[in-house]
């Protein structure tokens, strides 16, 4: 396995659709494997295939806590069909390092993806993984957290990045 570069935000990459997957092969499974150690390492609870440059619908997650044992998830072409309830809470991501903000979510989501062996399934999701699934869904189609905020809060979001890049600590 491979650790691979982290796209940042406001580089345009993360703002493109990925394209499905066509066809699941090897690559594909390297990839996602690649993913999965990039967000290990990162460390974080989520990555999708844009943040790494991956211009695919791919998404690797991990949202066991500190202490159990790993119960990492890919998901191949995700797709959330339905959305229930909603509620609020704090969003980070790996693209844009150390910024935090309150987004508003689903509360419960049902998604359809396909697993490593080509199997396509549908699940329910709640909590945590609900809001992972949905947060990298987002970044499948080229939407960031920041965009779920008001303007002022992403303004400021904006103007911190850019403060820092031109710091040289970002």
């Amino acid at each position: 396995m491979m650790t691979l570069n982290i796209v940042k935000f406001p580089d345009k990459t993360l703002r493109n659709k990925a394209k499905p997957v066509a066809e699941l092969d090897e690559t594909v499974l390297k990839q996602l494997d690649d993913m999965a150690e990039t967000m290990y390492n990162a460390p974080g609870v989520g990555l999708a295939a844009p943040q790494v440059g991956i211009s695919k619908r791919l998404i690797v997650m991990d949202v066991s806590s500190e202490g159990e044992p790993k119960k990492l998830i890919k998901l191949i072409n995700p797709e959330i069909i339905e959305y229930y309830g909603e509620e609020s809470g704090e969003e980070g991501c790996l693209s844009l390092p150390g910024e935090y903000a309150e987004v508003k979510r689903a509360e419960k989501i049902i998604y359809r993806a396909m697993d490593e062996n080509g199997q396509e399934y549908e699940e329910e999701a709640s909590g945590l993984i609900a809001r992972v699934i949905q947060h990298e869904v987002d970044h499948l189609d080229g939407v960031l957290f920041i965009d779920k905020l008001s303007s002022l809060k992403r303004d400021m979001i904006k103007k911190r990045i850019k403060k820092r890049i031109i710091q040289g600590d970002y």
